[in-house]
């Protein structure tokens, strides 16, 4: 048989090229394989959403904790699954100072019965917040660190295996396969597991609408708990108020003791007949401005109701008790208890 070595050579040669050639076309073909439109939409949004939760959640955490070296312990503990101790709100610490400062300064006293009432609220303001704050860290940061640190993840692992599939799973030999049907064959299986993690993918993605209907209703709780919190605080304020109302003033009556002291010695006995306010008529001199300090209810039409923080114009007038001046507000006019007034100059 003529072997023709030079023949054989060129035949085989030719054939090994085309083998190549054919190889490099569809492998070329698998890596620009492009991602259809709703899968990139897809991807943009779980990647806008991972970024916003993470920025919600960090803010979140620094709204409830200001206290940066006091959240780095919480997230060891939470890392070394321990539970982290009790920590003492700023609220509840400061009511505690103030109740100790009336123990010294005597809570008989104007300024130690004062500090005893506001310590007490300060302590329920305290104690409010500690129930904010803990509800606040399971109805929301929770779940937005749930997302992160679990779905997300499981994204994050599945996007990176998915974009360069082709990449790692191309065969090393795919050069001195035999014939063009084996490289092929080959194509067609990476292909198949290529589109079955595209699936996988999009699936994940596509959860992510869910996420966003589990975010909303926790944002929901996360206000609800807010609204519950201040409204709390609110209420503890007016009662607070309400309490000082009732408690003497040692700078209102200091403030005022000059004008009584002269009620005193101008006017000697006090008269008992009944005063007529409609009889009352204003000084053309003596009367002066006055600052309101607690709200005031009158108990008859004789006294006018007053409104923390108004101005209103005082005098005295012959036969008045001491304890008390005449008021005027536009044309209401009425008796106004001295200790709940600021005389100013």
């Amino acid at each position: 048989m003529d072997f023709n070595v030079k023949k054989f050579a060129s035949g085989a040669g030719l054939f090994f090229t085309r083998a190549v050639q054919f190889t490099e076309e569809k492998l070329g073909q698998a890596e620009k394989t492009e991602l259809d439109a709703h899968f990139e939409n897809l991807l943009s949004r779980a990647d806008c959403t991972k970024l916003w939760t993470e920025k919600i959640y960090r803010q979140t955490e620094a709204l409830l904790q200001p206290n940066p070296s006091a959240r780095i312990e919480e997230f060891l503990y939470e890392k070394l699954d321990r539970k982290a101790p009790s920590r003492v709100t700023n609220g509840e610490l400061l009511g505690q100072y103030m109740t100790d400062a009336a123990k010294e300064f005597g809570p008989g006293t104007p300024y130690g019965g004062t500090l005893i009432e506001v310590g007490e609220c300060e302590r329920r303001l305290g104690a409010a917040e500690r129930e904010f704050l803990q509800t606040s860290a399971i109805s929301f940061l929770t779940p937005l660190r749930n997302f992160l640190e679990g779905d997300w993840r499981t994204i994050s692992v599945s996007l990176k295996r998915h974009p360069f599939y082709f990449q790692e799973t191309r065969p090393r030999n795919y050069v001195l396969s035999a014939s063009a049907s084996a490289a092929e064959h080959e194509l067609r299986v990476a292909q198949t597991e290529f589109d079955r993690q595209a699936e996988v993918t999009r699936l994940l993605l596509e959860g992510i609408s869910s996420t966003h209907v589990n975010h909303l209703r926790c944002l929901h709780e996360f206000v609800e708990a807010q609204a519950a919190y201040y409204k709390q605080c609110h209420f503890h304020m007016q009662e607070l108020q309400k309490e000082l109302g009732r408690l003497p003033d040692a700078f209102a009556l200091n403030s005022t003791n000059s004008a009584a002291s002269a009620c005193s010695a101008s006017e000697g006995p006090v008269e008992t007949d009944t005063l007529k306010i409609e009889e009352v008529q204003a000084p053309a001199t003596g009367s002066r401005k006055a600052k309101v300090l607690y709200d005031y209810d009158a108990a008859d039409s004789s006294e006018l109701s007053l409104l923390a923080d108004e101005l209103i114009t005082v005098y005295t007038v012959p036969g008045m008790d001491c304890d008390w001046l005449m008021g005027e507000r536009g044309n209401q006019r009425g008796k106004v208890p001295v200790t709940y007034l600021e005389l100013l100059s």
